[in-house]
């Protein structure tokens, strides 16, 4: 069964090359014709891994083209999940499988209710790339994918394309703690590197706004209902910033690139749970307000 791949960019990018290369069946699915004509004059699409670029001549269409689709990996931003996965309804096989490759939380929901017929799999990725142009990503960083359906055992069969295509991964009950724990790392991190304009590894300069910030974050997760994810959260946060060091997080590259950022879903889902679970968290709010002020002032969206 052919995966069709809607997202052309890092992570999409990544997994379209990776499964090609393996002989697994797959498409992109590109935003229009002018993206298509672009792909085609490129030749295709290009996975530079450890300092060896590689072109992968794979299938691509528009949205429109007309095919049934039956397992639909969605790797574009949590913003453009909901409607671009919409667009794609008339085209849905029954019992077509959706595979969520988003951040942060909120999205994830949005379309698993936009599409009550498909089968939503959640996904939580480790995993490092970017886009060093168009249809040309860059493997910077290997690391974890968990994916699952809340409360499933059961595992899917297409988990065998995955381990053909050398993607880590592992299926796992309770996607919902990964996707938890990943929202409390992102949101410690991320807006931080952006206000402070450094690499994740300048963050060890600020030593206690990052430690205040872990505590609400922990407390917002136990208070959730995710104790598990809340687990030595500090302690996980400074190994990532030491990890990732020489890194730009993902928040700070939109930024850099003028590009709309995931706020919404990263740090603005985090200060909506609290507001709504009425707990008081003033760095998590301090924070949210100093980055939307951040953005404001660089004619970025602040949702």
């Amino acid at each position: 069964m052919s995966w069709h791949v809607l997202g052309a960019g890092s992570l999409g990018g990544l997994w379209a090359a990776r499964l090609a290369r393996a002989g697994v069946p797959v498409k992109l699915i590109l935003r229009d014709q002018a993206s298509l004509t672009r792909y085609r004059a490129a030749g295709g699409l290009t996975l530079v891994e450890d300092g060896q670029a590689n072109l992968h001549p794979i299938a691509a269409e528009t949205p429109n083209h007309g095919a049934p689709i039956r397992r639909l990996l969605v790797a574009c931003k949590a913003y453009d999940a909901e409607e671009a996965t919409a667009a794609l309804a008339p085209r849905l096989a029954p019992g077509a499988e959706i595979i969520l490759l988003q951040n942060g939380l909120g999205s994830q929901e949005a379309v698993a209710a936009r599409l009550p017929r498909a089968r939503c799999v959640f996904a939580s990725s480790t995993e490092g790339a970017f886009r060093e142009g168009d249809f040309r990503v860059v493997y910077a960083g290997r690391g974890h994918t968990w994916l699952g359906v809340q409360g499933e055992r059961r595992t899917p069969e297409w988990l065998d394309d995955l381990h053909t295509a050398a993607i880590p991964h592992q299926w796992t009950h309770d996607i919902l703690a990964k996707l938890w724990r990943k929202l409390a790392l992102n949101c410690a991190i991320n807006p931080l590197t952006v206000l402070h304009d450094c690499r994740n590894g300048g963050l060890r300069d600020w030593p206690q706004e990052v430690a205040g910030l872990c505590t609400e974050l922990a407390e917002l997760l136990r208070q959730a209902g995710q104790p598990d994810a809340a687990e030595d959260l500090h302690a996980e946060v400074l190994r990532v910033i030491d990890g990732t060091a020489a890194n730009y997080s993902s928040m700070y590259q939109d930024v850099a690139q003028g590009r709309r950022t995931e706020i919404a879903y990263l740090l603005g889902h985090a200060c909506t749970q609290a507001e709504r679970l009425q707990l008081k968290l003033p760095h998590l709010d301090d924070l949210l307000q100093r980055l939307r002020e951040h953005l404001t002032a660089r004619g970025l969206p602040v949702t």
